[in-house]
């Protein structure tokens, strides 16, 4: 059978010997369309916060939470009255253009004093979180990492400060040390740090027999190294979600303690103090001095709850797309 070849330009066949070079020539072909990323890469973090972008709820948490540590810091200092600075005269004002949250028992702007408070509450939820995440990466990671009879001796030490009842041990520190910021602080950490810890271990247990730690042991690095660049960092998404829960629990146990008489004393300033100044007043109608803090504390603690969900929600890697 012959091939029969066909001059397209005059339409009649050719013989095979009067084929011209020219029709096999290699013929350019431009495959950048084809290359083209139709998309840009995207890092974990850049695609966590595009989807915790998309997260209203999650969103409008943030932003709350970022307007309330702005007025924390200016509002105090742009407000023309002195916190603690009693103005019997003008005690229970309501709310009105001079005072917008309106005055309590002492004459006392609740705006300036439930800005203080927020400064006190933000205070004392960010240090616990920041201590329970330094103890608890620490003592978590060694735990996960060593395993055998080490993670067996330092998680029975955990159990036992699990089982200590939480709010007994905070209010037994209070009383015996006197009740301060600073010992508020302690006592929210001393078994604090313990969520942390057995969620960092549990992370660290499913990472160590990767193939980079392994490939990091074998090039001979240290034991805290291992730990600082190669496991941390991939344990990172459920530790930041771990401490976005942390601050908001912080925070209503100091107001709850503050409430009871055993946290920040009157008359400085603090959410916990001014529901505690206010009982007394809501009965005769003064219904502002219970309504701002009582708020605050609520919807600060809703904004670290509905944040620290979207956080869970961007940083799992099994609903990348």
């Amino acid at each position: 059978m012959k091939t029969k070849w066909v001059d397209q330009a005059r339409q009649e066949p050719v013989q095979a010997s009067e084929v011209p070079d020219a029709w096999f020539a290699w013929k350019e072909q431009d495959n950048s369309a084809l290359e083209a990323v139709s998309r840009p890469s995207l890092s974990y973090w850049k695609d966590a916060w595009r989807r915790l972008i998309q997260n209203k709820l999650a969103m409008t948490g943030f932003v709350f939470l970022v307007l309330l540590a702005i007025f924390a810091i200016f509002a105090p200092i742009l407000s023309p009255y002195e916190v603690n600075k009693q103005d019997l005269p003008n005690q229970y004002q309501p709310p009105s253009q001079e005072h917008w949250f309106g005055t309590d028992n002492g004459g006392r702007d609740v705006f300036t004093r439930t800005w203080y408070g927020a400064r006190i509450s933000l205070f004392v939820g960010l240090m616990a979180a920041l201590i329970d995440f330094t103890i608890g990466i620490i003592y978590g990671g060694l735990s996960g990492y060593k395993g055998g009879r080490t993670d067996h001796i330092m998680m029975r030490i955990i159990e036992v400060l699990y089982g200590l009842p939480y709010l007994l041990v905070v209010i037994l520190l209070l009383v015996v040390l006197g009740p301060s910021l600073s010992t508020i602080i302690l006592a929210l950490t001393v078994t604090g740090w313990v969520g942390m810890a057995r969620i960092v271990r549990g992370q660290v247990l499913q990472i160590k027999n990767y193939e980079f730690v392994l490939a990091s042991k074998s090039f001979g690095a240290k034991t805290s190294r291992i730990i600082r660049k190669n496991l941390l960092p991939n344990t990172m998404g459920p530790i930041i979600v771990q401490m976005t829960l942390t601050v908001p629990s912080a925070i209503f146990a100091e107001a709850f303690l503050s409430f009871l008489g055993l946290g920040i004393q009157a008359p400085f300033a603090s959410w916990g103090v001014m529901a505690n100044d206010s009982l007394g007043s809501i009965l005769s109608g003064h219904w502002w001095t219970l309504f701002f803090p009582a708020f605050f504390i609520s919807f600060t603690m809703f904004a670290f709850n509905v944040l620290g969900d979207g956080l869970q929600d961007a940083l799992d890697p099994k609903l990348r797309k």
